[in-house]
């Protein structure tokens, strides 16, 4: 590989953002020729870790007519409209045409090799048509074309982040596409306490169990990289919706008896069924959970409501208060264990998850459970990242700057693609020796 020579690869950084591309590119001998972003913030951001001639910011992508000559354009190109966590409207996005305008300057410039980022969404089999006339464009341009979801878990940093990423290679120099492969992830041992400032790392010794004691002899399918199958999780869920061997329900944390705990729990393990209504999650007659539950008078539903646990709809029906499964309890979703290899996908708009300031044990699971409700949830032992923690979990250097504004920090770094990805995945490209001339 010949990328230790200093501008050996030329290029121009669209969406920049505050440099996620460029961070990885200028470590591999990158010489940037350009960038172009829009948010002033960002910008801001940019030029205070690469101080960029001003003949450097080409403007909003829309309005590009001419770019250098490059060898590598690369962005993020938004990807609001096909996120899950958005509508889906693709192409009728404003946001989503902007991959016209991204074509267009591959179009313009005739660069060896793009390389595109966005969500997983678009790599689901709902946008198939879309990623694949985002390829035939590029087929078109003379470009032959890849692509991969790649999970920023898998090279080392402890975010479930999973993205793909495009790849074309102009045709005239197609040869070195027969040696082209993705990066293959390796196995994360790192654990998020590296990650984290003010915590104290300690050893934890985890005992093993068998699938039985933890799962009932059933692994649910939902179970992750990072979650191992004989092990309590290094995360707890604060969920009311669902139930796992580390959720923590709200019944869990009040005040509440046996008979209470029961009620709660046949709503959260029948709300679903087909015979109570055709939503994902329907709301309960009392005639429906005294069904289901012995001895259950409206006395009984009346005190949960008061402790914020059930509520009745406008038609008189009884449902869980946190009845989505990402709203959490108390406006906590989720908490990581400072031994956790994994935190949650890093967002511009930020999460209901948590990091806890204190380690959790415990030899059998009820202890385990408890362990965390007193220490963790009791006394209040967990706090959310800071700016410097994310960016340093989205794998920017410790070195990098970020912006001196909380908010602004946050939505630029979960808005950016992570560095240790691309760098990777441009190791790949240069291995094909595409750059040599």
């Amino acid at each position: 590989m010949k990328s230790d020579k200093k501008g050996q690869i030329r290029f121009v950084d669209l969406f920049s953002g505050i440099g996620g591309f460029r961070v990885a590119i200028d470590k591999l001998g990158g010489k940037s020729l350009g960038y172009s972003e829009i948010d002033i913030f960002a910008k801001e951001t940019y030029n205070t870790n690469f101080g960029d001639p001003d003949e450097h910011d080409l403007g909003d992508v829309r309005k590009i007519e001419k770019l250098p000559e490059i060898d590598l354009i690369t962005g993020g190109v938004p990807c609001q409209s096909w996120s899950v966590a958005g509508k889906r409207l693709g192409f009728k996005d404003p946001r989503g045409q902007l991959w016209f305008d991204t074509i267009r300057t591959v179009k313009i410039s005739k660069p060896k090799v793009f390389i595109f980022e966005n969500v997983k969404g678009l790599a689901d089999p709902r946008n198939l048509s879309n990623l694949n006339l985002i390829k035939s464009e590029f087929n078109k341009l003379g470009y032959t074309v890849f692509s991969k979801v790649l999970n920023t878990f898998d090279f080392g940093q402890p975010q479930n982040r999973s993205r793909i990423f495009i790849v074309g290679f102009r045709n005239d120099l197609k040869s070195h596409t027969q040696n082209f492969e993705y990066p293959e992830g390796k196995e994360n041992g790192r654990e998020l306490i590296e990650f984290l400032d003010g915590i104290r790392k300690k050893n934890i010794v985890k005992n093993k169990f068998s699938i039985h004691a933890l799962f009932e002899g059933k692994v649910p399918l939902s179970r992750n990289a990072s979650q191992k199958i004989d092990e309590f999780n290094d995360f707890f869920v604060l969920c009311d919706t669902r139930n796992g061997h580390t959720t923590i329900h709200s019944w869990d944390i009040r005040d509440t008896t046996r008979h209470e705990k029961e009620i709660c729990m046949a709503i959260l393990r029948n709300r679903r069924k087909k015979k109570f209504g055709k939503k994902d999650g329907n709301p309960l007659s009392l005639k429906d959970i005294q069904g289901l539950v012995n001895n259950v008078t409206k006395k009984n539903i009346d005190g949960l409501v008061a402790k914020k646990i059930l509520k009745f709809n406008k038609e008189k029906k009884i449902d869980l208060v946190h009845s989505k499964n990402s709203s959490g309890v108390d406006e906590i979703y989720r908490v990581y264990l400072p031994n956790s290899r994994i935190f949650s996908t890093l967002t511009a708009t930020g999460t209901k998850d948590y990091i806890a300031t204190e380690y959790v044990e415990g030899k059998t699971l009820e202890e385990y459970r408890n362990n965390f409700i007193e220490k963790i949830l009791r006394k209040k032992n967990l706090r959310q990242v800071t700016p410097k923690e994310a960016s340093r979990i989205q794998g920017f250097p410790d070195d990098f700057k970020i912006h001196k504004i909380d908010r602004h920090a946050n939505k630029q770094i979960g808005n950016s693609v992570s560095p240790i990805v691309v760098e990777e995945v441009v190791k790949k490209i240069i291995d094909t020796g595409v750059f040599d001339n």
